[in-house]
């Protein structure tokens, strides 16, 4: 089986099974791990771009196929799509082997008839290209904004039209081009390292031909480009560093979290904000980290023991379930919830082509009944951490408003903890919506909030 081969598979099952792409492009990568690098980055690429620019590719098809895209055979739709997005979207690869493999692949799978159909529509494209690029077949920007911006960065139009609503245009179509761009992969190191061997770290990273750029928001935050598996950067293993978002890292750093502290996480997995709290804790205190399956606290206690932390319980636990053991036990508590994900979309690439209307009524409900637990967990002058990785006010400065006005909490200003803090005209008020394309992150919103103390009582 050829690379092509197994591209055209994983688009087919993800399209029948609704598997989700990182997991099987994953479990597909591992099967066939004696492949050459090159080639397995050839498969990953093709597989989450044909996934990304869907809409996009799609577009195009209904305009050079006489074969509308809803109705062609699930392969014939899957092997014309991650042609196209060979043929616009990667240099190196001539027009007539895209062409040529394609036909052969429809052969090989029963679609002989169709050989002349495949070559026709492609070749086409092919020509067409220069077109293509200055967008003569997209929709107008100025007479459908909406359409155009649905295409051209292939997102579903109704997430188009409440970022538009909210953002404007030029701010909506920077977030939807940010989000098509190549992630790094961020990190944060040890802050055990000193300076000296975080500099020799870097050194035998770069030395493997991976990118590293300091991140300019926390002075142990970096990102890495050009790596073939993050198992092997060196410092992985030896626990020299953590993958997590720098997003992510600001809700533990504005926590303010102390020697001795108990700290409880209610939705830990993977477990990179635990093990950074860990961190803080500097050995003492303890880390309760929580989460709904048992597939989930494996993440955290793998992470944990690599990273060599002895102070953390992992516990399988159901955030929206009370425990009346915790009651105002903790001194802060992280609360990661449950959301819509629209904020790492470009990560996790088939999320926006599954969010349902019933989906983002419901999610709203679910946060709201979580945090209506685990706030009593908080001792009266600890702290609450919220965030979630999406855009969207319902599920984050809205769930504030509806918070503050129901329970016995107040909002901390973020900014006199951290100078370094972006959005400081917000994170005065204590909350930061992270936006991609204008902060160096994906797209986040914490707040931190205060458990006000309980009043005196009165003889």
């Amino acid at each position: 089986m050829n690379t092509r081969e197994l591209i055209l598979d994983m688009l087919l099952e993800m399209e029948k099974q609704r598997t989700y792409s990182n997991i099987l492009i994953r479990k597909v990568l591992d099967k066939y791990d004696y492949l050459p690098a090159k080639e397995k980055a050839f498969i990953k690429r093709v597989t989450e771009g044909t996934l990304e620019r869907r809409l996009q590719i799609d577009w195009l098809l209904d305009g050079f196929s006489s074969i509308p895209v809803r109705r062609m055979k699930p392969l014939i739709r899957s092997l014309l799509r991650m042609s196209v997005y060979q043929l616009l979207f990667m240099d190196g690869i001539p027009d007539s082997a895209v062409c040529n493999e394609a036909v052969k692949l429809a052969a090989k799978r029963r679609f002989q008839s169709l050989k002349g159909y495949v070559n026709g529509v492609l070749r086409s494209i092919a020509r067409s290209r220069e077109e293509i690029a200055r967008g003569r077949f997209y929709p107008n920007r100025e007479e459908a904004p909406v359409q155009y911006l649905s295409v051209l960065y292939s997102m579903p139009e109704n997430l188009v039209e409440m970022w538009l609503g909210r953002y404007g245009m030029e701010r909506t179509e920077g977030m939807l081009e940010a989000m098509l761009q190549t992630h790094p992969v961020t990190i944060r190191f040890q802050e055990s390292l000193d300076s000296m061997g975080r500099e020799r770290l870097i050194k035998a990273i770069e030395a493997q031909g991976i990118g590293f750029r300091a991140h300019p928001y926390l002075s142990y935050a970096g990102s890495l480009t050009r790596l073939e598996g993050i198992r092997k950067v060196p410092g992985f293993e030896e626990g020299a560093f953590a993958v997590q978002d720098v997003s992510s890292m600001f809700c533990v750093e504005c926590a303010g979290i102390r020697e001795g502290d108990l700290i409880l996480d209610v939705c830990a997995a993977p477990g990179g904000k635990s093990t950074h709290a860990a961190e803080k804790l500097r050995g003492t205190g303890r880390v309760i980290a929580r989460d709904i399956s048992f597939e989930k606290t494996e993440l955290i206690e793998e992470n944990a023991e690599r990273l060599g932390y002895k102070n953390i319980e992992v516990q399988v636990f159901d955030a929206a379930v009370p425990d009346e053991e915790m009651a105002e036990r903790a001194d802060v508590v992280l609360a990661d919830l449950p959301c819509s994900g629209l904020g790492i979309l470009g990560k996790k690439r088939d999320i926006k082509y599954q969010v349902t209307e019933e989906m983002l009524r419901e999610l709203p409900k679910v946060q709201k009944r979580i945090l209506d637990t685990v706030w009593k967990y908080v001792k009266p002058g600890g702290t609450l951490v919220y965030s979630t990785c999406t855009i969207r006010a319902e599920e984050n400065e809205e769930i504030l408003r509806w918070f503050l006005e129901n329970h016995p909490f107040e909002a901390v200003p973020i900014d006199t903890a951290m100078p370094r803090v972006p959005e400081k005209q917000t994170a005065k008020h204590g909350y930061i919506q992270f936006l991609p394309g204008v902060h160096e992150t994906d797209g986040f919103f914490l707040a931190k909030l205060r458990r006000r103390q309980e009043p005196e009582k009165r003889g």
